[in-house]
């Protein structure tokens, strides 16, 4: 049956290797389940905390599912760490709109973009993308995950004199450091769930440091309550010509923020093509537009592809069997929270280090012999991690791969659609 459902042989992968990945980019995903709810509830009350944990959990697996089933990629998803943040500090709290609202726009702005998916648009604008454009995403994002991996870590912390700086030695970057080199050592022993053991060891040091505590309750009951957010969304609300440029945002970056994440993945998974296409891209981006819906009548945020997919990707996940087992993990993690939380960041950091260098692998590739071409890149590599953004990263490079090709003589090389989407990112960008 599973061979018949995700080509196990055909992909070059076997079950135990997929079932080690799906577990891989579940604990790499873990923090979602708190950190979620934590953002969700600074802007709205308090006591909805269970209510929107058990929500994510199961819009992150039933999502994941969906999209392991469907389109057979190890792509998992989850409510995005972005617009959430927009959701709750400047919808709810900002413009002093109710949840209900946010939510509301969520399941509109995910409805537009099944819409550009069905049409074929979404497609059409992934595929107009630049082979180096595409590398240059890839490695942004992972720079963006070894750094969101060095701060989980406590290994790099704010400074306002230099902006980042080395952070003190301490129990959390020592376990992390512990984690990274086994990690490390096992990779270049090409040892089959290297990044799993780096985890749990990690882990481990982490109890035995006091940073983990075990749980005293190991399973969680459901209430009636805890699904209080479930089918609340405002659709009238939301559909207020005053928050037409707010949608536009979210539409914007939840848009190209999982084209990113796509694109990352695609090319560290080895499922590109020759001109930087993905087969079956319509059923990823369909599965990805719909999982933005059920976020919002969850009401715990838009779900989306996420790029920590890429550390079941780095354990030889193949197959959407990887995300049907992470979007299990998930499901399951609604009454085991308490032992999902044992994990702390500082033991994932490792994890996300590591990816991070498996992506940037990829600025080889990059035609660096074409100005106009790698400098756009290169901008989008860098732009990514120092903006904080997927979204951003890629609109500084769309913008400046139009304007070198424009002001080069060059302009019958850029595709109408990158004049467009460039464009479109100026706007954002101005009124951003």
């Amino acid at each position: 049956m599973l061979e018949r459902l995700f080509k196990i042989q055909q992909h070059q992968t076997t079950v135990s290797r997929e079932i080690v990945g799906g577990v891989v980019t579940f604990m790499a995903m873990a923090y979602v389940i708190f950190v979620n709810p934590g953002i969700l509830t600074d802007a709205m009350d308090k006591q909805f905390f269970p209510a929107l944990t058990v929500a994510t959990c199961i819009a992150a697996g039933v999502t994941s599912i969906m999209m392991g089933l469907f389109a057979n990629y190890p792509l998992a998803l989850a409510p995005g760490m972005g617009l959430n943040a927009t959701i709750a500090y400047t919808v709810i709290i900002g413009m002093h709109q109710t949840w209900q609202v946010a939510m509301g726009m969520v399941v509109i702005e995910g409805i537009i973009i099944t819409l550009l998916v069905l049409t074929n648009v979404r497609e059409w604008v992934m595929d107009a993308i630049p082979m180096d454009l595409k590398r240059g995403i890839g490695v942004g994002i992972g720079l963006f995950i070894a750094l969101i991996g060095l701060k989980n870590a406590k290994i790099i912390v704010a400074n306002p004199a230099t902006i980042l700086a080395f952070g003190k030695v301490g129990a959390e970057n020592l376990i992390a450091l512990f984690g990274l080199i086994i990690t490390a050592i096992l990779m270049a022993k090409r040892v089959r769930g290297a990044i799993l053991i780096g985890i749990l060891a990690a882990t481990v040091a982490a109890l035995f440091a006091g940073l983990a505590t075990m749980p005293k309750v190991w399973v969680s009951g459901l209430k009636p309550e805890y699904f209080h957010t479930f089918f609340a969304c405002d659709l009238k609300g939301a559909l207020n010509w005053g928050l037409g440029m707010t949608l536009f945002a979210f539409l914007l970056m939840d848009f190209f923020d999982t084209m990113g994440s796509v694109v990352a993945v695609g090319e560290e998974g080895g499922f590109m093509d020759k001109d930087g296409k993905i087969p079956r891209l319509k059923r990823i981006l369909l599965v990805d537009s719909l999982a933005a819906i059920i976020g919002g009548l969850c009401g715990c945020s838009s779900a989306t592809t996420y790029v920590e997919s890429a550390t079941g990707v780095g354990e030889g996940g193949r197959t959407g069997l990887t995300s049907v087992v992470t979007g299990l993990l998930f499901l399951l993690a609604i009454f085991f929270a308490p032992v999902v939380g044992i994990v702390p960041g500082c033991a994932t950091a490792p994890a996300l280090i590591v990816v991070g260098y498996l992506m940037l692998t990829e600025v080889r590739k990059v035609n660096w012999d074409d100005f106009t071409a790698a400098f756009p890149a290169f901008l989008t590599m860098i732009m990514i991690p120092f903006t904080y953004s997927i979204s951003n990263g890629m609109g500084y490079g769309f913008i400046s791969y139009v304007f070198m090709k424009i002001f080069t003589g060059k302009a019958k090389e850029v595709h109408l659609l990158m004049y467009i989407v460039a464009t479109l990112f100026g706007v954002y960008m101005w009124f951003a």
